[in-house]
């Protein structure tokens, strides 16, 4: 068998297909093994090389492509082939590893659109990455290239992490929820002032994994506003670790155990309807119970959370804790009842009706109902 070189390879891609061109004249039966993970191309024609000459190529695809999904075209010219991927996405490149080969090329004529002018094609000509390609002429598809270059999960793995982080969440606030209704209905008054002993490391540590809701719009995991999730998971944390866990006697007060419950309750039905969503699925009743019982449980939250703080103030004027006394070397001084003060004067009202109002938004956007003014809209999570 004599020497074999690599012939010019083009490609491009669709969400659903990868197109392969091998510039060889006249190849007859071409031997091509398509697996899952590479392509092994083997064919004598004409190409770069000259006449005659054995030509073939090796190729592991960035993910994985339907085994039996290939079709072949030999003609006179060339040699095209077209595989169906395993999960439709774009790829930020064709070959897995981090490599460039000199025979492998971006087919033109196949990213280029048809309306574009001779100009616009001979400036696509240039020696550009298919990244620089996308990033001109398909900008949307360039932006998600570039979130798996940069350590994005792909679509697939995005929706099975969410899957999995929503089922998570429904588990534990369900497990929560059914702890505090079971043991009150055996005993409401033995059990209220130990409600935040039972539960309480349960809803911190289901807190905590809540920051990922602040990270996932961050990294375009989902839709949704950084701003919004950070007001929301923000707050939950400050009450929970600083207003009720540093203070042992605020834990026993019944408020604290009406704030659980119904912390507990927007959630069973909140991460259910987010489960459905990854796959774009719509319950109705779902759909309707996670736009419309906050209209109940929204203002009993926000009405607990604002008895706790204000009870706290004597607490933390005793204790000073989470405040800075002058003299210090700093020359600092920060007393924390005062800011608690500040929140309960000018923040507390402002921010249940921002929080009522944006639900209220939501609500009439996903059940169809009519506002009287049309306003933005982003849906958290969705």
């Amino acid at each position: 068998m004599g020497k074999t070189f690599s012939p010019f390879v083009y490609w491009a891609q669709s969400e659903e297909e990868i197109l392969l061109r091998v510039d060889l004249k006249n190849t007859v039966d071409p031997n091509i093994n398509i697996e899952e993970e590479e392509i092994e191309f083997a064919a004598v024609g004409t190409g770069s090389q000259g006449e005659g000459v054995n030509y073939h190529f090796v190729l592991e695809f960035f993910l994985p492509v339907q085994k039996d999904s290939g079709s072949l075209e030999v003609n006179d010219r060339e040699v095209r082939i077209k595989l169906k991927k395993k999960e439709s996405d774009w790829w930020p490149r064709l070959v897995y590893a981090h490599q460039k080969l000199p025979w492998l090329k971006v087919d033109f004529d196949r990213i280029k659109n048809e309306s574009d002018t001779e100009e616009e094609k001979d400036e696509l000509k240039r020696d550009l990455s298919y990244q620089d390609i996308l990033r001109t002429k398909y900008p949307e598809a360039y932006e998600k290239l570039q979130k798996e270059e940069f350590g994005f999960v792909s679509e697939s793995k995005r929706r099975i992490y969410l899957f999995c982080y929503n089922i998570f969440m429904f588990c534990g606030f369900l497990y929560a929820f059914l702890v505090l209704t079971l043991n009150y209905s055996k005993n409401p008054d033995e059990f209220v002032p130990k409600a935040f002993e039972t539960v309480g490391g349960i809803f911190k540590f289901l807190q905590l994994l809540m920051i990922l809701e602040i990270l996932n719009p961050l990294f375009g995991y989902t839709k949704g506003s950084v701003y919004e999730a950070t007001i929301q998971v923000g707050g939950r944390l400050i009450f929970l670790f600083l207003l009720i866990d540093s203070e042992p006697r605020m834990q026993d007060k019944p408020v604290v155990f009406y704030l659980l419950m119904t912390y507990s309750s927007v959630e069973i039905v909140r991460y259910p309807y987010y489960l459905f969503r990854v796959y774009d699925m719509d319950i109705g009743l779902i759909t309707w119970l996670r736009y419309t019982i906050w209209i109940p449980l929204y203002p009993i939250g926000f009405i607990c959370e604002g008895v706790i703080a204000l009870r706290n103030i004597p607490y933390f004027e005793e204790t000073e804790q989470f405040s800075v006394l002058l003299p210090n070397r700093w020359n600092f001084a920060f007393y924390f009842p005062n800011l608690i003060r500040f929140y309960l004067l000018f923040g507390f009202f402002p921010l249940l009706y921002t929080q009522m109002w944006h639900m209220y938004q939501l609500r009439c956007k996903r059940l169809g109902i009519k506002q009287h003014k049309s306003n933005k809209i982003i849906e958290k999570d969705d």
